[in-house]
């Protein structure tokens, strides 16, 4: 099976890119600007993707990645400043413009072959969508320019004899409307490569992987109910059957029932080894006086490898933990190029250090809406794949400031009020999360001619497909005053709700 690699320059998009070529049913891989040329070798890509990023070419700290990779003989896809990148490295000029381009803008197509085959000439603009401010000058020899834009002389190049090309815009957002013609185009018509990279062949590699691994030892799996955690259980007991024990830990941090629902559900509905352990004093205790969110994470994260590790060892011997790690969680705790990370995941970022368990994540290049094809794929039923995603951590980063039990009181019936009303109106499935957030800070009210100073809640609901990127949902005016009117009325302590209208970026989904 063929595979594309891409080289990240830290870019946001860069997962886009990935998304739309796994939509092709082709096969790719991440990798950091930096990956030495030998391992590039050893991965035996069919081609290779430039991503875009926030620095300049001729910055002297700017990211280089190894020239050396035009000398390999694949494809090359160079995106904005992956394009200026492969410009500037092939002997071409990459300034400043005079006029930068930020979103829309007008495509005009001077040839209809290679990238942009099938693609019509008429109309003579097509919507892309750009982000630079820096712009290509003099094209290498060798190049030419394939397409233009008002700002842009070089909008695309292609190299005349070696298949390499580059587009200043961004194929991989959905404000570019060719982007997935143009990915095409790369992908089967420079790449060669098959559309052969589904979730059933993900399931037999992977299961071969996993009883390569682990072979005859034990295995025990973080299962918190979520689909990530379920869709790993699910795949490793295929892989290894009962060298698997599901552990759930309640720390405390659930909504109401929540516990009782995921027991009900593992034990009376599928064959897992299920041990369950009661933790609730244990997590208070490690989270009273924390108000920091990256301590909060860190704290419940170690937390939970502490009790996972006793547990293994009233097993026997046990050499592996099994957790449900997606990529975007990846992305997120992970720096670039000496940055602080977006955040630390709870089951992310150093904890393999400190573990005598060895790390088994299957999901790990996965995006949720791949996780959720792959759960059906092993036969899970709909209730358990098309669960809003509900953090690792629980409510304890829905709560800002200090965990305590009055303060998760307050929240869990706020919670449960917001889930019940999303859920009659027909909205739950229609938005990617939607959750109640206690804030830090208590505002003047009045309720039955009286003075209250009372806690704020605040409504986040968000739509997105893989939780990269996601927008702030429409909700009807409607349905956010029934949630509104019954929180206040319902849950005491609560004298305001407001409504989170951010996206992401520059927000993130969860508030901690």
């Amino acid at each position: 099976m063929k595979k594309i690699l891409i080289l990240d320059f830290g870019s946001q998009t860069t997962q886009l890119i990935a998304r739309r070529i796994r939509e092709q049913k082709v096969y790719c891989e991440i990798h950091p600007y930096s990956t030495p040329l030998d391992k590039i070798k050893a991965l035996a890509p069919a081609g290779i993707v430039l991503s875009g990023g926030p620095a300049s070419v001729y910055d002297s700290d700017a990211p280089l990645s190894d020239p050396a990779l035009f000398t390999l003989g694949l494809p090359i896809l160079g995106i904005c400043y992956g394009a200026q990148l492969m410009i500037q490295q092939l002997g071409g000029k990459v300034e400043k413009a005079e006029k930068r381009e930020f979103g829309k803008a007008d495509l005009s197509i001077n040839d209809t072959s290679g990238i942009f085959a099938g693609l019509e000439t008429s109309p003579l603009h097509h919507q892309v969508w750009m982000s630079h401010g820096d712009r290509v000058e003099i094209a290498p020899q060798g190049f030419e320019a394939t397409a233009t834009s008002n700002h842009s002389p070089f909008a695309a190049l292609r190299h005349k004899e070696k298949p390499f090309v580059a587009v200043q815009f961004h194929p991989e957002v959905a404000h570019t409307l060719i982007g997935t013609d143009i990915l095409r185009n790369f992908i089967f018509g420079l790449c060669d490569c098959r559309p052969d990279w589904t979730m059933h062949s993900f399931i037999e590699s992977t299961v071969a992987a996993i009883r390569n691994t682990v072979g005859t030892s034990k295995v025990i799996c973080a299962l918190s109910g979520g689909v990530d955690s379920s869709v790993t259980a699910a795949l490793i007991h295929r892989a290894i059957g009962d060298q698997l024990t599901c552990i759930y830990v309640n720390n405390g941090l659930m909504r109401i029932g929540e516990t009782e629902a995921i027991l009900r559900f593992f034990k009376e509905k599928t064959h897992l080894k299920l041990i369950d352990v009661e933790a609730t004093d244990f997590f208070l205790a490690e989270l009273a006086g924390v108000v920091d969110p990256e301590i909060k994470r860190k704290r419940i994260g170690l937390g939970f490898i502490k009790i996972f590790e006793e547990e293994a060892k009233k097993l026997g011997e046990v050499n592996y933990l099994a957790q449900g790690t997606l990529y975007p969680d990846v992305i997120e705790s992970v720096s670039f190029r000496g940055e602080a990370p977006i955040k630390s995941h709870h089951n992310v970022g150093g904890l393999p250090e400190i573990m005598k368990l060895e790390l088994i994540e299957p999901l790990r290049e996965l995006f949720k809406d791949e996780v959720r094809e792959l759960g059906l794929e092993l036969g899970l039923p709909e209730e358990a794949i098309y669960r809003q995603p509900f953090p690792g951590p629980g409510l304890g980063i829905r709560i800002m400031g200090e965990v305590t039990l009055s303060r998760l009181e307050i929240l869990r019936q706020a919670d449960v009020i917001v889930l019940e009303e999303m859920k009659k109106s027909g909205w739950y499935r229609k938005v990617w999360q939607s959750f109640a957030v206690l804030l830090p800070i208590q505002t003047v009210g009045v309720m039955g001619d009286g003075r209250t100073y009372e806690n704020v809640i605040a409504l986040r609901a968000v739509d997105s497909k893989d939780a990269m990127t996601a927008d702030w949902s429409k909700l009807p005016y409607e349905l956010l005053g029934s949630i509104s009117s019954r929180i206040i009325n319902e849950v005491r302590g609560v004298n305001r709700v407001v409504f989170d209208i951010s996206s992401k970026p520059p927000a993130t989904i969860e508030w901690e």
